[in-house]
């Protein structure tokens, strides 16, 4: 019999819940793959003048790449706090401080005005996106694992995530609106501006949403015991914690990232380069075919979530990580190609492969843990790899674009993530039957000495 901190909400709460996930998630992402974006099309020449255009588009994917290193120290202290305070305070954070810092790039002097300044600017509000980030797809993920039951969790948990080609979507059809509209001048003096601009209409949107939700039940029960106990002996940090009891979950973690991340900036972030310097694609048409492919990604998510709810998230993730690593060679050879139809079936399929490891992820990771490091060790898991994944994919890309002329090598960097993803997630224990208030080691007692839940029985 399940407690009741563990009993499903009203199915009338459930879907509130998850809008406030989805549309927060999908307002940072807009405001993430925005500059991913940008840096790619826009901000080698403005921020970057004086470097040959591949460097400086090299240079613009570095300060890309370090909204990614402040990912780890986000996922730390949202992770810290998140456990102690709860899910819903720390969200309403990472959503200010996100899109604060979006809407202040798009009032940044350029190179041209403010000279060694301008980079500089850009780059410190990049690590301000990069840490509010860090903090937020954790929190987003277990407001809404911890508010569903374990049947349904993969389908359920599976919607923060399509914040991603969500705020993709978002990202590229307003980039794609512009350059259409504009002259490649008047885009790049200051319709580039727009789009950053927008990002504090759609905060005002979400803090609205965000803030009508409850707290997880799971954790407001978690947060009674963990008082209750505090009084016999004081309570560890959820990090210690973490890495006293969850470090096998925390390794599994990121080598599950891996692929995952690696894979999706590469067919997202560095397609937008490899198209219109290699392939002799357009502007306009690679973020066209990446924009439908957005949808499609969209789509899948939830569907590949509700399938992990009846195989187990270990074979759908397997699935996803083993089609990437098969489709990269036939990716590049249809983006050669040149035509669009052939340049949209290569991003969609590596899109579509690319969710099914994305969909099972936030329940996957989210069972890992128990509740009062819950938070923390997703973070952790999910946040750290994404320096060595996610950060560098289009930096390395770009550098072995540069140094070879070819596809070759980038295509075996993604095999060669997905083979360790492989490894990783082969390695595991699935998770789908776990209940995530039976997930428990408040009492000094590590998750896995319930022999009931790793059996995957509730």
């Amino acid at each position: 019999m399940s407690s009741p901190a563990s009993a499903p909400p009203a199915p009338s709460n459930l879907p509130r819940i998850v809008a406030a996930s989805l549309i927060g998630t999908t307002i940072e992402w807009y405001d993430f793959f925005l500059y991913g974006s940008a840096a790619a099309l826009v901000f080698n020449k403005l921020f970057f003048p004086d470097s040959d255009p591949l460097v400086g588009t090299l240079l613009s994917f570095l300060t890309y790449a370090v909204g990614f290193a402040a990912r780890p120290l986000g996922a730390l202290v949202f992770g810290h706090y998140g456990d102690r305070l709860g899910r819903k305070k720390l969200l309403v954070l990472s959503l200010l401080m996100m899109g604060g810092a979006t809407f202040a790039i798009g009032l940044l002097p350029t190179h041209a005005t403010v000279g060694s300044a301008a980079p500089v600017l850009l780059t410190t509000l990049r690590l301000v996106q990069g840490f509010a980030l860090g903090g937020e797809w954790g929190g987003a993920v277990l407001l809404v694992s911890e508010h569903g039951d374990a049947r349904r969790r993969g389908f359920w948990a599976a919607w923060p995530q399509t914040g991603a080609p969500a705020g993709q979507l978002l990202a590229t059809g307003v980039l794609s609106l512009l350059t259409a509209l504009l002259s490649d001048d008047a885009f790049g003096t200051w319709g580039w501006r727009i789009p950053f601009l927008l990002s504090g209409v759609l905060v005002m949107v979400g803090l609205w949403i965000r803030l009508s939700v409850d707290e997880s039940p799971v954790f407001k029960e978690a947060l009674r015991r963990a008082e209750t106990r505090r009084t016999e002996e004081p309570e560890k940090l959820p990090l210690v914690s973490v890495l006293r009891h969850h470090w096998k979950d925390v390794l599994v973690a990121m080598g599950a990232r891996m692929a995952e991340n690696i894979s999706y900036y590469v067919i997202t972030a560095f397609i937008l380069v490899y198209a219109t310097t290699s392939a002799g694609v357009s502007k306009q048409t690679a973020l066209n075919a990446v924009l439908i492919a957005s949808a499609v990604h969209f789509a899948v998510i939830p569907a590949w979530g509700a399938l992990s709810d009846r195989v187990g998230r270990r074979p759908v993730y397997l699935l996803g990580a083993a089609g990437v690593g098969l489709w990269m060679f036939p990716f590049f050879a249809l983006v050669d190609t040149g035509s669009f139809g052939y340049l949209l079936l290569a991003v969609t399929v590596g899109l579509v492969l690319h969710g099914a490891m994305y969909a099972p992820q936030a329940a996957f990771f989210a069972e890992m843990f128990a509740t009062r490091m819950r938070y923390s060790g997703a973070s952790i898991g999910a946040q750290f790899a994404s320096v060595a994944a996610g950060a560098p994919a289009p930096l390395i890309a770009t550098a072995l674009l540069a140094d070879y002329g070819n596809s070759t090598p980038i295509a075996l960097y993604v095999i060669a993530a997905a083979v360790l993803t492989l490894i990783a997630v082969g390695v595991a224990k699935e998770t789908r039957h776990r209940d995530l208030a039976d997930v428990e080691a408040g009492d000094g007692e590590p998750a896995d000495a319930n022999p009931a839940a790793r059996a995957g029985t509730v």
